[in-house]
């Protein structure tokens, strides 16, 4: 049992099966330290130390998605959460992927994948370190931009108080939302709302 705890925390935590299998862990004692709790299956061929100091700023949902689907980014409620832009506690972590991409199954987070367009999707990624490796999320623009183009499978309610949250914070940047807004099709409708917001 100390000699896998040390191999993972010689890897930063995470570890995958066919590199387990090569230090003479077989599948039978893989099966046995996930069930007991000692290590978490966090996608097919994936496992993660389940002792592990927390990452930082981010949860370890976030860190999780980026071992498992490093292609992805945090997206809308997700990363509006993350920034304390919306007081609605989602139970999934939105994610994002280009239209060509697959998104793993993933059995330590529940996720909602969204599938964007190549332009929609390299718009406004910002990598948060953390001592795991990198997380992809979507900046608070790019994060307002998504949330109204889903607002009808989401809730118009809850993409106005984002928006309000918003504009009532402090480094809002209306130049860049109303350039994302142009890319992502939702200008009309943001910049509208932003009028009534600042009356």
């Amino acid at each position: 049992m100390t000699e896998i705890i040390k191999y993972f925390e010689k890897n930063n935590g995470y570890v995958r099966d066919m590199d387990l299998k090569k230090k003479g862990f077989h599948s039978l004692h893989i099966k046995q330290i996930v069930d007991n709790g000692t290590i978490i299956r966090v996608k097919p061929g994936l496992y993660r130390l389940a002792e592990l100091t927390e990452p930082g700023n981010v949860s370890f949902d976030f860190v999780d998605i980026a071992k498992a689907a490093p292609d992805s980014v945090i997206c809308i409620l997700s990363a509006l959460s993350y920034y304390d832009l919306t007081t609605y506690i989602n139970p999934l972590v939105h994610i994002a992927v280009e239209r060509d991409k697959k998104i793993p199954k993933i059995y330590s987070v529940k996720v909602k994948g969204y599938y964007f367009s190549e332009k929609t999707f390299n718009l406004g990624i910002n990598k948060i370190e953390t001592k795991y490796g990198i997380v992809r999320i979507y900046d608070r623009e790019k994060s307002i931009c998504d949330i109204f183009r889903y607002k009808n499978k989401i809730g118009e309610d809850i993409a106005y108080e984002c928006l309000k949250n918003y504009v009532n914070s402090k480094n809002t940047d209306f130049f860049k939302l109303k350039e994302y807004a142009k890319i992502c099709r939702v200008a009309k409708i943001i910049n509208s709302s932003i009028k009534t917001l600042l009356g």
